[in-house]
């Protein structure tokens, strides 16, 4: 189906679970399964984000397979350094997409409905630094989604700790094929993107 923009997009739970069984990469999976000791920190299933209301019906983190084996590979190079990672989010159903877009209107922080955005793809995650064990934050330049040019991957007036663990961050992601969005540190598009299909199911219509 497409949608007004002529955007294809899957809103069907039989198309999606045909596309599945075809190829088993297309699955959407639980992050907080897949991933050992990762954390959750989902703004957009409450009212702490940008619209002031829960946007989803569930606090889940969820990606395709390949985009969650390669999170797991990141957690486990992060543990090196007693730290792990913290996802914001994950998969966002398109109309949540749109809802963003009517809300903020800069494509510099929303993406536009007739484009979509990677997070619908199951293919791109918002992701910090936490300290292994306890779980606490480790302080990066803003906070999740504060939309300042202080969020911008380029941006030097910052402490020096700071400016680590957005190194350390960038580094550990790009060392799996993760790139980053510059103008925001926390968000990530897995390379294989462009193989996935934007999505308008919810939590429940996945299945998880």
């Amino acid at each position: 189906m497409r949608n007004p923009h002529n955007l294809p997009l899957i809103w069907s739970v039989e198309k999606y679970r045909a596309q599945v069984a075809a190829d088993p990469d297309q699955e959407m999976v639980d992050l907080a399964v897949w991933v050992p000791g990762l954390v959750l920190d989902l703004r957009y299933a409450t009212a702490d984000n940008l619209a002031g209301r829960p946007l989803y019906t569930r606090a889940q983190a969820l990606a395709r397979r390949p985009v969650a084996n390669a999170l797991a590979r990141v957690q486990e190079r992060l543990a090196a350094h007693g730290v792990g990672l913290c996802v914001y989010d994950a998969y966002r159903p398109y109309h949540v997409t749109r809802a963003f877009y009517e809300l903020i209107g800069d494509e510099n922080f929303a993406a536009p409905p007739w484009r979509g955005s990677r997070h619908n793809r199951g293919c791109s995650v918002d992701v910090g630094l936490v300290q292994l064990g306890t779980g606490q934050p480790l302080p990066l330049p803003t906070d999740f989604d504060e939309l300042t040019p202080a969020a911008h991957v380029g941006y030097a007036d910052l402490s020096g700790h700071v400016l680590f663990n957005r190194s350390l961050l960038l580094a550990a992601m790009g060392l799996d094929g993760f790139q980053n969005y510059p103008a925001e540190w926390w968000h990530f598009d897995h390379p294989r993107w462009p193989e996935f299909d934007l999505l308008d199911l919810s939590f429940e219509e996945v299945g998880l």
